[in-house]
């Protein structure tokens, strides 16, 4: 059976199609991207216009004609952080469903964090112990722990790259003065939920999702997408603070030339990186692993739970 999985995202417009059965891994058959970038469309009220809506509508229609045409039985779609905090978010989604005949759900920020959380479980197993998956968004910042398929704790904080970016209206490069009250505001976010994110004996196993950590782990050294999803890919602790320096110090062009960076990514990076490092110093974190599986694919595995 082909299922899709149709992520509006706060930077991307992400649709994975995948093969499934019960009791199997899901099977990339193909993926489609498009950078729309909806937390930086978001106006000083909050809310989206009507051109990023009817620019939404578009993309949701082309992808969802795309996946039809390609034999995909079912298209689960789902919204995060930039719909769910709009004004206007769920009348945008409304629009689209509309016209485009795509239910579209809206994740909580808590449910975002326990579905990656079950996808990365089920990708490195139990022997993993304690997990503690971290999740850098463009509108969010998930954490989860726990020692079952689910965690016990899941939370969502308002530090997604891109809304620190945008926020925080950092310059190109950034100024030291921004960089500081970009800090300081991201260790006092942090810093609120130390006690419910953190277990007696801590963590066995850390892992990082989404295209922040990937890309900060590319420039630790760690191999490239083209290597394939089984390779290890780390991004040790002791690497972490000069790399976010490093990059909080470049132009967005400068940072395009550093492996695992696009140019979509590079301009919310630095945010990205000061939200990483200040994480890893905070939990105690030795090395953060990088895991091929996320969110969508903790969509595939709870729908694919449900048929059997």
């Amino acid at each position: 059976m082909r299922l899709g999985v149709l992520d509006i995202g706060s930077n991307t417009v992400h649709l994975l199609v995948c093969d499934v059965a019960p009791g199997a891994a899901p099977l990339p058959a193909f993926s489609i991207k498009e950078p729309l970038g909806l937390i930086r469309h978001l106006t000083d009220e909050g809310a989206f216009d009507a051109k990023m809506a009817n620019h939404l509508n578009e993309v949701i229609s082309e992808l969802t004609t795309a996946a039809k045409s390609n034999g995909c039985r079912e298209i689960l779609a789902f919204a995060t952080s930039a719909i769910r905090e709009a004004s206007n978010g769920q009348e945008v989604l409304d629009q689209v469903s509309s016209k485009t005949k795509q239910k579209i759900s809206v994740l909580s920020g808590a449910d975002e964090a326990r579905l990656t959380f079950l996808a990365t479980r089920r990708w490195f197993g139990w022997s993993s112990g304690t997990l503690l998956n971290l999740d850098i968004g463009g509108g969010s910042f998930e954490l989860a722990i726990g020692g079952g398929e689910l965690p016990d704790t899941a939370l969502s904080l308002p530090l997604g790259a891109g809304r620190l970016t945008r926020d925080f209206k950092l310059s190109d490069p950034p100024t030291a003065k921004q960089l500081n009250a970009l800090n300081e505001y991201v260790y006092d976010q942090i810093e609120n939920v130390i006690d419910k994110i953190t277990t007696e004996n801590g963590a066995d196993h850390v892992v990082g999702t989404s295209k922040t950590f990937r890309s900060l782990a590319r420039i630790a050294g760690a191999a490239p997408s083209a290597a394939g999803p089984f390779v290890k890919r780390l991004l040790p602790a002791d690497k972490l603070a000069s790399i976010a320096t490093r990059i909080s110090s470049m132009s967005v062009q400068q940072r395009t030339t550093l492996p695992g960076v696009s140019k979509a990514r590079a301009t919310q990076l630095a945010a990205g990186a000061m939200v990483a490092a200040a994480a890893v110093d905070l939990l105690d974190i030795e090395e953060i692993e990088i895991s091929p599986w996320a969110l969508r694919e903790g969509i595939l595995l709870r729908h694919i739970d449900s048929l059997s």
